[in-house]
């Protein structure tokens, strides 16, 4: 494409701080990207794109960095929509391995996703509201020790292993989970946990060793409604220079990713790709959210997000993200049909 003198000196401006993390001023340009301009008029385009809102004056430099605004327009009007090779290439090889799980593929991917982008991903699965209890079983693993197992209307699974008392009886094991069923089939997940205390006095009168299986399944319960999220590449991204040279936005960031919420709310905000850049909250103001809906034919609508500084890599990620959920839903699309 063909870009105008001031969207080049934007666009080189925003790649060139998206690698080095460091201000840009006239100089760097010249000296870095041979540019045909002189420093003077440089300057004076800068000076327009600052007045204009796209790029910002730091205190610590006369050079400038892209401001929310200015990556804003980079994503819009400049970027090169261009995808690396490799991602594909990784990507076909998880595709081509046979017998594999849902939850494998997605999590391979996330993990391909995150260590390409050097930036953290996510998948957050459904909403807990919209899943209701359809099972509830106990598996003996040994002579002490057995698993609770839950199932909901949407096919999720969740386990809790937990050691059985000397004293009781797998009979009465199996008799709680008959009233836990009798009792609990069709409520939605998110009221699973209250549900289960308001029936522990029955729970308890049923069978004497009733805190054992209550703990086990209350536990699996609150796993599931405290809402699914799953997170590769943390270390990557504490180790982007504005996380590991500020204690204060480091603990702002884990807070970040210990927020389902969040980024629940940020996907459902477009039909397609979402991008927050710095407007997730005020103590995340140098982060990035970039989302995308993940739609498998059976299973519930979840989301695949790449979470970094406002100075990550768009064109990257973004075309990163859309390759890989256009690939996925493709290939169980594709599953489906056969």
């Amino acid at each position: 494409m063909t870009l105008s003198r001031r969207d080049q000196i934007l666009k080189l401006i925003v790649d060139h701080f998206i690698k080095t993390a460091v201000p840009v001023g006239s100089h760097t340009l010249i000296e870095t990207y041979d540019l045909p301009y002189s420093s003077a008029t440089i300057r004076a385009e800068m000076s327009d794109l600052e007045g204009l809102g796209l790029l910002e004056k730091t205190h610590t430099s006369s050079g400038r960095v892209p401001s929310s605004k200015g990556y804003r327009y980079y994503i819009d009007n400049l970027r090169n929509r261009s995808l690396d090779q490799e991602i594909k290439q990784q990507l076909q090889h998880i595709l081509d391995k046979k017998a594999q799980s849902i939850d494998d593929i997605i999590k391979q991917s996330c993990e391909i996703l995150a260590h390409m982008t050097n930036l953290a991903s996510i998948v957050l699965g459904p909403n807990a509201k919209e899943e209701r209890l359809v099972s509830l079983s106990i598996i003996p693993i040994s002579g002490n020790s057995a698993t609770a197992i839950f199932v909901t209307d949407q096919g999720y699974v969740e386990n809790k292993t937990f050691v059985i008392p000397e004293q009781m009886a797998m009979k009465d094991l199996q008799k709680s989970v008959t009233l836990l069923n009798e009792r609990l089939i069709g409520t939605p997940v998110s009221e699973l946990v209250a549900k289960m205390e308001a029936i522990r006095p029955i729970l308890q009168d049923y069978v004497a060793e009733h805190d054992v299986v209550y703990q086990a399944f209350a536990h699996a319960f609150l796993h599931f409604a405290s809402d699914r999220l799953r997170l590769y590449g943390q270390d990557e991204l504490f180790s982007q220079p504005e996380f590991s040279n500020d204690a204060q936005k480091l603990r702002n960031l884990i807070s970040l990713l210990d927020s389902p919420a969040v980024f629940r709310d940020v996907s459902q905000e477009g039909e397609n790709i979402t991008i927050k850049i710095g407007e997730v909250g005020e103590e995340y103001e140098d982060v990035s959210i970039i989302s995308t809906k993940l739609k498998i034919p059976g299973h519930p609508e979840g989301s695949i997000a790449v979470v970094g500084p406002t100075r990550m890599d768009y064109d990257r990620v973004v075309s990163a993200l859309e390759y890989i959920a256009g690939m996925l839903e493709d290939y169980f699309n594709h599953k489906e049909k056969k």
